[in-house]
């Protein structure tokens, strides 16, 4: 691929389908209210897996080019990564730890790899799980897919100082036996003290199984990408959710197969049912604050005049 020099203070967007987001109808619209001036929004589409060497070029880019200020990178977080590492010239403590990246920014002539997914899934996880939810019930997380998102909620949810507010079990599952073994390894860095279960999937199921065992109340993500990134469901339509389940789909956009199977089950199953709307306004939020070197509230009435902005600007 060939880069051309930005002529316009410019964020990219290092993804899949970076074309058919949200974001590039909200981004002028946030640029505005949050006064910065002549600040535009570029994609970046690369294939799931991309060879490591168009990932190390996009980055040496960004790193070189002195109007490319940052990115955010979704899907290709741990391979982007592992194959650009020795290209930062810092790297947070969340991305070391969890060996992704999902924010580059610039600070004082220097590419900085962040790893804002713990921050964004937390804020989310901790707005519309009920008070207390795993101490009171002994619920069990199912994330299916073991990819960066993954990472992030399960650490999130296992920190020691929640106390007996943690799932009584995680299970991760995947189809790809490299990432439950890198995600086993990152969990052991955490040292994490809640029982985890990786399982390796074949297909869907596959996942049918695990989720048929899961007690009542059991926390249940789509990590996957499927929906969003490619066609489908990491479930087949023959899928039970468990009674009174917390279903979370981490996608807002695209053929949403997940979240319609949810649906179908929700007044049967008495399920509650999250959408990826949350997660893709905090996700972004924190990315364009730590590119641009601002503060934007994570809740109360500036994060809810963004929300309204994104809403209203996806919608036209």
């Amino acid at each position: 691929m060939i880069y051309q020099p930005a002529t316009q203070p410019t964020l990219y967007f290092i993804g899949v389908t970076t074309a058919k987001s949200s974001i590039m109808p909200v981004f002028p619209k946030w640029a505005a209210h949050l006064g910065l001036e002549r600040a535009v929004i570029k994609g970046m589409d690369f294939p799931v897996h991309a060879d490591p060497v168009s990932y190390r070029e996009a980055v040496a880019f960004i790193k070189r080019d002195p109007l490319s200020l940052g990115a955010l990178v979704t899907t290709h977080k741990i391979d982007l990564y592992a194959a650009a590492k020795d290209l930062f010239d810092d790297i947070d403590s969340y991305a070391g730890l969890m060996h992704e990246t999902s924010c580059l920014s610039k600070q004082d002539g220097k590419l900085v790899c962040h790893a804002k997914d713990p921050i964004s899934a937390g804020l989310t996880l901790d707005n519309f799980l009920p008070q207390d939810h795993f101490a009171k019930t002994g619920a069990e997380m199912f994330s299916i897919g073991a990819g960066g998102s993954t990472i992030a909620h399960t650490w999130h949810l296992a920190q020691k100082s929640r106390g007996a507010n943690r799932p009584s079990r995680i299970v991760v599952a995947d189809r790809d036996q490299g990432r439950l073994d890198e995600i086993q390894a990152i969990h052991k860095t955490f040292a994490l003290d809640v029982p985890v279960d990786y399982v390796k999937v074949a297909d869907a199921h596959g996942n049918d199984a695990i989720l048929a065992k899961l007690k009542p109340r059991a926390l249940v993500i789509n990590a996957t990408g499927l929906g969003k990134d490619a066609p489908g469901s990491p479930l087949t339509d023959a899928a039970r959710f468990p009674e009174r389940a917390i279903v979370w789909e981490l996608n807002y956009r695209g053929d949403l197969v997940f979240l319609d199977q949810a649906k179908r089950q929700q007044a049967e199953r008495h399920l509650n049912i999250e959408n990826g709307w949350t997660y893709f306004i905090h996700g972004w939020t924190q990315v364009i604050a730590e590119v641009f070197h601002i503060d934007i509230p994570t809740r109360g009435p500036g994060f809810d005049a963004l929300s309204r902005i994104a809403a209203d600007a996806a919608k036209a």
